[in-house]
């Protein structure tokens, strides 16, 4: 396990720290905040991929890394309401910036790194997962969304025993 939480350490830093933290950084500067209240979505981003990881580590015994993927399939937590939770919080975190800094900018970025992880998702991802897991992916699959969170289907998840 403390291999996998290093692993998972160094990947969140690697990759969402940089695609939610560096680069709108380097966009924006971040500027003085104009508006307040997104900063409640950025929050929230960062705490669901910070749980996300977590996740990983417990229930996964593995990292979100492609070279050092679970053991086991991750289905428990934020995966019950949505398949990629991690690439949600993200995406949300960059969305907050955006509107933190009133930034047209960040806003087309968070359209494009969205663009680029649903692709991800869709062309590497899901085959490998489905290749690893099998039909219990390809349950998880017809009972999760992929990026819209359904609260409903959280129970549905939990009652299939996916979990």
């Amino acid at each position: 396990m403390l291999r996998a939480a290093l692993g998972s350490t160094a990947f969140f830093f690697a990759a969402p720290g940089v695609v939610a933290g560096v680069v709108p950084w380097w966009i924006s500067g971040w500027p003085a905040p104009r508006f307040w209240p997104a900063v409640v979505l950025v929050a929230a981003g960062v705490l669901v991929v910070l749980r996300a990881f977590a996740r990983f580590v417990r229930e996964g015994r593995g990292t979100p890394a492609p070279i050092a993927p679970t053991e086991e399939l991750v289905v428990g937590g934020e995966y019950r309401c949505v398949r990629n939770p991690m690439y949600v919080g993200v995406v949300a975190a960059v969305l907050g910036q955006a509107l933190l800094f009133l930034d047209p900018w960040l806003l087309l970025y968070a359209v494009v790194a969205w663009s680029v992880m649903a692709a991800f998702v869709r062309f590497y991802e899901e085959p490998e997962l489905r290749r690893r897991y099998g039909p219990r992916y390809d349950a998880y699959r017809a009972a999760v969304p992929a990026w819209w969170p359904r609260f409903r289907r959280c129970k549905v998840a939990r009652n299939n025993n996916l979990h």
